[in-house]
């Protein structure tokens, strides 16, 4: 069985309530205070711990009823109640409560965005600890190019421009590139400012990005690809390790 398998469809029209009622707790992991955020790491861990558990009690019973046919397996209660209690639990985890968007939700009208947007400032603010309990490589593309197109609502774009600014100064991950579409959806004076400083800093790499950045904002046709990182770098005179 797939990872997080079709739990979109098993989708539950929440509201602010119930997301914090799941998941408050979450915003222990970007806690400035050590020991708020190993309960939050705790926690964390303990509600994986229960989801894979049920993940595994699902898989088993889609074992079990295999010889059924498929037609029939996925009308057997009990393959249905593993996959629905597999799914309850993924709700209380991250990433899993992150694919749990309703497909005809805009993201501006999901009363999960404000745990997409701790999501992505997590990753920011603590990567390694990030990689360590919940590493999404594509939920955290998905959710920066969906959040972008939202980047006008100033309650959302104060904090992209945050993400934005310690992206640019810490050493490049996995679909930080994807943060060039946020950049552009809230570039302004203060973002610029930002990354004007950015480009003074000591650290090689946050004058690189930032210079590579506000390059492709006063090139908004042009787009961030690998190869046109790579001719920048060749063209600047940028130093990078």
């Amino acid at each position: 069985m797939a990872e997080g398998s079709d739990a979109r469809s098993h989708a539950v029209a929440d509201d602010a309530g119930a997301w914090a009622e799941r998941l408050g707790w979450a915003y222990g992991l970007i806690a400035g205070d050590p020991v708020e955020r190993s309960a939050a790491l705790l926690h964390l861990s303990d509600a994986r711990g229960r989801a894979d558990d049920a993940r595994g009690r699902a898989n088993e019973m889609w074992r079990l009823t295999r010889p059924l046919g498929a037609e029939e397996q996925y009308r057997e209660p009990a393959l249905l109640g593993a996959l629905d209690a597999y799914h309850r639990t993924q709700r209380h985890v991250f990433p899993d409560a992150l694919w749990d968007r309703p497909r005809r939700t805009a993201i501006a009208d999901w009363p999960g965005l404000p745990y997409a947007l701790l999501f992505l400032e997590w990753e920011a603010r603590f990567p390694q600890e990030w990689t360590e309990h919940a590493k999404a490589w594509g939920t955290k593309q998905g959710l920066i190019r969906d959040i972008a197109t939202i980047a006008g609502d100033e309650t959302v774009r104060s904090r992209l421009v945050d993400l934005t600014e310690i992206v640019v100064r810490r050493p490049y991950r996995c679909k930080d590139r994807e943060y060039i579409r946020v950049a552009r959806a809230v570039d302004g004076n203060d973002l610029r400012d930002r990354l004007h400083a950015a480009c003074r800093s000591d650290e090689p790499w946050a004058r690189c990005h930032a210079g590579f950045a506000l390059w492709l904002l006063d090139r908004p046709e042009v787009p961030a690809t690998r190869h046109v990182w790579r001719s920048w770098l060749t063209e600047s005179s940028a130093v990078v390790w």
